[in-house]
């Protein structure tokens, strides 16, 4: 079991009408509102009052498909999504404490253009932004660019060494954007305006700083034009399934997520990253772990696994993930937190396969669950996200004392 004295973490992964590509044809779905501020703010809302870390929410720059990295043509499949940062945008107001996390796909779009974003939400939020970095492969998202040609990557990619090196290359660049992101955060130090009315000097422009970025991706003068963030850094989030990505995460974020199958397998990501991030010089409470898992929560077992097998129906196929598929009870789920968590993840991050059902089963039965067993928190006890995950307001690089 898990030490009682190390709390769980919670989050949840919004997407669409749920993890399941059926889950839109459920009777109490919203499909008609998936595109509507009103539905996403009520996500939010409901995340909040169980008090989970933070939420992430997808984004791409392709139609969602089947296939992981080619076009399909159903058309009976939610396709289509909003701009994920704008959506946490538009639902920070009416929030309070959980963080927002929405997705930027790095290898398409310009770290300025994204930092300024970031910032901007840290602001609206009053310091509870972060960004979660995603690599993409397709070619139909560099086709929508015209900037650069993508190869297509073969069938069983894994096994192909130009394919990955290719992958290698991709996530190379994502650390770059990253260290550009940072440093245009830091770019303006914490005390930079002064708005000083009797002296008109509104800034002190000592205090603004080039960043002078120059690497194989992008080259970037600098400052910001966005004062540097409440919370100093937003936190910085990525995906990793090993090799290049797990090099990121340990190198490069604040919070990974990973998709083990298995207490061990869930252990030895842990010592994985852990190791790659010592060898970085990173301290190991400056990184934190989240596992995925997409639940399929119920009363009962038989209920769960039979709402599973109604959607699968619909869906033609038996639904699989990347990550580990949770069928059975809130209880039971919470044993398995339990079990992980003690091999060394600082928490979870669920992907409810049907919303709002899910959602509300993890806030209404999940939640009060682990409350019971000692092992998370009963509110927020922190005003910023990075507050929140226990990370201290980090020092700016280019202030002197």
């Amino acid at each position: 079991m898990a030490d009682s004295s190390r709390p769980i973490r919670l989050a949840v992964a919004l997407d669409g009408a749920g993890w399941h590509p059926a889950a839109w044809r459920e009777a109490d779905a919203r499909p008609d509102e998936l595109f509507g501020a009103g539905y996403w703010a009520d996500l939010v809302a409901e995340s909040e009052r169980g008090s989970l870390d933070f939420v992430t929410i997808e984004d791409a720059l392709t139609l969602q498909s089947d296939h992981p990295f080619e076009p399909d043509e159903r058309v009976d499949r939610v396709r289509g999504r909003l701009d994920a940062v704008l959506v946490a945008a538009r639902v920070a107001p009416r929030s309070q404490g959980i963080g927002l996390i929405p997705t930027a796909i790095v290898t398409h779009t310009e770290p300025f253009h994204v930092s300024k974003s970031i910032a901007t939400l840290d602001y609206v939020s009053a310091g509870r932004a972060g960004v979660r970095v995603q690599v993409s492969a397709r070619p139909d998202a560099a086709a929508h660019f015209g900037r650069r040609t993508t190869p297509r990557l073969p069938g069983d990619w894994s096994t192909d060494a130009d394919a990955q090196q290719q992958i290698s290359e991709y996530f190379a660049e994502a650390a770059d954007y990253v260290e550009v992101l940072r440093r245009l955060w830091d770019s303006w130090e914490d005390d930079a305006e002064i708005r000083d009315v009797a002296t008109g000097r509104f800034v002190d422009r000592d205090k603004l700083h080039y960043i002078d970025f120059e690497g194989r991706w992008f080259s970037v003068k600098g400052p910001s034009i966005t004062p540097r963030p409440p919370q100093g850094q937003p936190i910085v989030a990525a995906l990793g399934h090993g090799g290049a990505s797990y090099r990121l995460i340990a190198e490069a974020a604040d919070v990974g997520f990973v998709t083990p199958h298995g207490a061990a397998q869930a252990a030895d990501a842990v010592a994985e990253i852990g190791a790659l991030s010592r060898a970085v010089g990173r301290s190991p409470d400056t990184l934190h772990l989240f596992a995925d898992l997409v639940v399929f929560l119920d009363r009962t077992p038989q209920d769960a696994q039979a709402r599973k097998r109604r959607l699968d129906d619909l869906l033609g196929t038996e639904y699989r993930s990347d990550a580990e598929v949770f069928v059975g009870t809130p209880a039971q789920l919470a044993d398995l937190l339990q079990d992980w968590h003690a091999g060394g993840l600082s928490g979870f991050r669920l992907r409810p396969a049907k919303l709002p059902h899910d959602l509300v089963t993890i806030t209404e039965s999940l939640v009060p669950d682990l409350r019971r067993r000692g092992v998370f928190r009963t509110g927020y006890d922190a005003k910023t996200l990075r507050g929140s995950l226990g990370l201290g307001h980090p020092a700016n690089r280019y202030a002197t004392a």
